[in-house]
């Protein structure tokens, strides 16, 4: 081991603590995230004679050790080139979801929950959220619903409960698609799991993670909801542009866009960000063929995909690139795999153990950090837990995406519900955590019970 992986190591938890200290710090984790991705390159680049040779033999061999700068430049042309399949991936799926918001595509989920029992809107609420969470992603799903959630519960109590309830059901409903959280898109572009296998194993697990926090929640809230002002609904409507049938032909068309990336993955067999490029192209040629048809052309600018592509949050894109390019670092330096390996023999290569903890670490620190970590530990096998939908790769897709709703700040869905609602962190933890606790560990027992009981 070179002398050069301690400091590594200790660059990279330095700014991974101070990642999860963002809110303290004032400093924004991209900022952070990408001091940390460079500094580790540096450092990676002046010990890359001891490095190369580890695992790029062959490269190391032709080109010599005194153009090891170069080799280490190409090997970070490859993660690069990896680590672009899923921004761009992101990218597209974000602006396809920005675009259907922005026109109106959203406005059924406000009819579909259109309820005066309290009970009966939690239940319509969390699987509306659930599914709608396997379509779009958790954090955007987190956003419609909350701003639904808004013109239907005034009392701020109930509030509360509704929109901790939508936290955990969108990271249940994200973690059983392969495009519905950012960690089970990151395995599923690696081709640890299929979408096949994702959806036809997670999904039970993921459901029973949703369900079983709703039958205990329901009890916390009793009554009728007041009805919400038709006066209001018109003027919501009004805001839009589009017509009826324009704004419904954007959702279908966005929404089925999105179900039909992993169809296009698996007959083309390009990376997926091609299949969501494709869709984004269709669905920006259609908002185009709408807006050459109306009259006052100057009101839909702001509606326009040129404009939409402005708001696409570039400081999550920014952060996920400088954290996998700096999680590539430990990777090339063997720090992970040697972690993974010890992990294996303190467990005894009880891979319920491992990822069950990794869920439960995921509720204090981001998740697509240790996912990364995890798919630099270890290698796809041809067969075994490891091999393609094994059991490993797969818990880890279910642990890391529905264990982080166990605190408010362990997802995106719950940090953002935490600044729209303004969730106390404590009243949440007091509240919230054993009901999410208590359904992430039934989704686990599920999933043993199908994989390890069954054998399915």
């Amino acid at each position: 081991m070179s002398m050069l992986t301690p400091l590594i190591v200790a660059v990279f938890a330095i700014g991974y603590l101070c990642i999860t200290l963002e809110d303290g710090l004032k400093v924004n984790k991209a900022a952070i995230a990408l001091l940390m991705c460079v500094t580790c390159w540096v450092l990676f680049m002046f010990g890359a004679e001891e490095y190369i040779p580890l695992f790029h033999a062959e490269a190391f061999a032709q080109a010599g050790e005194s153009v090891h700068r170069f080799v280490t430049s190409h090997i970070l042309r490859e993660h690069l080139g990896e680590v672009a399949e899923t921004l761009f991936f992101l990218i597209g799926a974000m602006t396809v979801v920005e675009i259907i918001d922005t026109n109106g595509g959203f406005n059924f989920v406000r009819d579909a929950l259109d309820t005066r029992s309290k009970r009966l809107l939690m239940w319509k609420m969390a699987f509306m959220t659930f599914f709608l969470s396997a379509t779009l992603d958790n954090l955007t799903t987190t956003i419609v619903m909350i701003m639904v959630l808004r013109k239907l519960v005034f009392d701020r109590n109930d509030r509360l409960i509704y929109a901790s309830l939508i936290v955990i059901a969108a990271n249940a409903g994200g973690a059983f698609s392969p495009i519905g959280d950012v960690t089970t898109i990151m395995l599923w572009i690696k081709g640890t799991v299929s979408t096949a296998g994702v959806i036809r194993e997670l999904f039970l697990p993921s459901l029973v993670a949703m369900v079983v926090p709703v039958f205990i929640m329901q009890y916390q809230i009793k009554g009728q909801l007041s009805a919400f002002a038709q006066t209001e609904t018109e003027e919501i409507i009004s805001h839009y542009q589009f017509c009826s049938f324009e704004r419904k032909s954007i959702f279908a068309l966005g929404v089925g866009g999105l179900l039909f990336v992993p169809v296009f993955h698996s007959f083309t067999h390009l990376p997926p960000f091609m299949g969501m490029l494709l869709v984004l192209g269709v669905l920006w040629t259609l908002t185009e063929l709408f807006y050459r048809r109306k009259k006052h052309k100057d009101s839909t600018m702001k509606q326009r995909v040129t404009s939409i592509l402005r708001k696409i949050d570039m400081t999550t894109i920014l952060f996920f690139l400088g954290i996998l390019l700096a999680v590539a670092t430990l990777q090339e330096t063997g720090v992970l795999r040697s972690f993974g390996q010890w992990l294996n023999e303190v467990s005894n290569k009880n891979h319920f153990l491992v990822t069950g903890v990794i869920g439960c670490a995921s509720a204090v620190v981001d998740n697509v950090p240790l996912v990364a970590g995890c798919m630099g530990m270890y290698e796809i096998a041809p067969m075994g837990d490891f091999a393609r939908d094994g059991i490993f790769w797969q818990l880890l897709a279910y642990c890391a995406g529905v264990g982080g709703s166990m605190l408010i700040i362990g997802s995106a869905a719950g940090v953002v519900a935490m600044g729209l609602e303004k969730i106390p962190f404590g009243w949440y933890m007091k509240k919230i955590t054993w009901i999410a606790a208590v359904g992430y560990f039934s989704g686990i027992a599920t999933y043993y019970v199908i994989r390890v009981v069954l054998g399915f």
